[in-house]
C-alpha cells in the first residue's frame, strides 16, 4: 500500500508489485554474454568462473622462421600438430627447459601455421592453470564441435599440497570418457616433471614408500607423448636472433653495431635467450622510432 498525491492510500495489489520488482531486477541485471562461436574464431580464452569462451581479436605471435634455434622442437611440435589437424592420431606436448626460450611463442607459431594451411579449422584456447580443476566442463562444450582444438596451457605446474594435478592426469589419460578426439593438450613448464626438485626429494625422505610417492607426482609428466627440451643458447645463436628480428622488421643497423649493443643488453640482463633479444629488439625499434606490428 502505497499514499497518492492527496494523501489517500493507493491499493497495489500483490501480483502488480511483484511483477515491477521483476521488471526492476531485470534491468539491473548484467547482460548475459552471446556464446562463442566456436567454429568461427581463430583462438579463444576459457573464463572458467562463468564457463565462457572469448574470443582472441588479435593473437600475440610470431611467425614460425623467426623462432631461431629451437629447430629440432619447432620441427617435431609442427609435424605432430598437422597430424592432429588431419584426424591422424597425434600426442600431448610438454615443452620443458630454460625460460625465454621460445616454448609458448613456439605454440602459438605453430597453432598460427597450420590454421592458415587448414584454413582457419584449428582453433586454440588458452587455459589458465588455476582453471584446470573446470576442465571437464570446457571438454564438454568442445566434444559436440565439429573443429579440432588445441588447449594450451602456459606455465604449468604445481607446488605442494596442490592436488590439480590429479584431475588432469585423469585428462591426458586413465579417465572413463577420456580425451575427446577433437581435442589435444601442449603445455609449456620451466620443470621437467612439473614439479620443483625439492617437492620430489622430500616425498622420496618423508613417505613409507618413497618410490610411490614420487610416482604419483611425476607420472603426470609420463602423460605427455611428447617432451620438447629447451635450453639456454649461446652467444652466436642469440645473435642470430637478433639479426633474424632486425632483418624482418626492417631496423637498419649496421651488423658490427647491432652486436656490440645486443651483447651489452645481454650483459645488463645477466643472460641470453629468446626473450632478451626479442626485449633488444623492441628497445632499439623505440629508439630508432620504428614501429612493430
Amino acid at each position: 500500500m502505497t499514499r497518492g498525491g492527496n494523501g489517500e492510500p493507493d491499493e497495489i495489489g500483490v501480483p502488480a508489485l511483484l511483477a515491477r520488482i521483476a521488471d526492476a531486477l531485470e534491468r539491473a541485471a548484467p547482460t548475459a554474454p552471446e556464446p562463442a562461436d566456436l567454429r568461427g574464431g581463430e583462438a579463444f580464452i576459457w573464463h572458467a568462473e562463468d564457463h565462457r569462451l572469448v574470443p582472441v581479436r588479435k593473437i600475440n605471435r610470431l611467425d614460425l622462421d623467426l623462432l631461431v634455434g629451437i629447430d629440432r622442437p619447432a620441427s617435431t611440435l609442427l609435424e605432430n600438430t598437422r597430424r592432429f589437424s588431419r584426424g591422424l592420431p597425434a600426442n600431448n606436448a610438454l615443452l620443458w627447459g630454460a625460460r625465454g626460450m621460445g616454448k609458448s611463442s613456439l605454440v602459438k607459431s605453430v597453432h598460427g601455421a597450420i590454421a592458415a594451411e587448414t584454413g582457419g579449422g584449428l582453433g586454440l584456447v588458452e587455459v589458465h592453470r588455476e582453471d584446470l580443476a573446470s576442465l571437464p566442463v570446457l571438454l564438454a562444450m568442445l566434444r559436440s564441435v565439429d573443429r579440432r582444438f588445441i588447449l594450451f596451457c602456459d606455465d604449468l605446474s604445481f607446488e605442494a599440497e596442490d592436488t590439480t594435478f590429479k584431475s588432469l592426469k585423469a585428462l591426458l589419460e586413465g579417465g572413463i570418457e577420456g580425451r575427446p578426439s577433437n581435442v589435444i593438450f601442449y603445455a609449456t613448464s620451466n620443470r621437467r616433471h612439473l614439479m620443483p626438485r625439492e617437492m620430489i626429494e622430500n616425498e622420496q625422505s618423508t613417505s613409507i614408500v618413497p618410490a610411490e610417492a614420487v610416482d604419483e607426482k611425476v607420472s603426470l609428466s609420463d602423460r605427455f607423448g611428447l617432451w620438447l627440451g629447451f635450453h639456454a643458447c649461446d652467444q652466436e645463436t642469440y645473435f642470430e636472433i637478433i639479426e633474424g628480428y632486425a632483418g624482418h622488421y626492417g631496423l637498419d643497423v649496421g651488423r658490427h653495431a647491432l652486436r656490440a649493443e645486443a651483447r651489452e643488453w645481454a650483459v645488463t640482463r645477466g643472460s641470453r635467450s629468446g626473450r632478451v633479444a626479442w626485449q633488444f629488439v623492441l628497445d632499439l625499434a623505440g629508439r630508432l622510432g620504428w614501429r612493430i606490428d
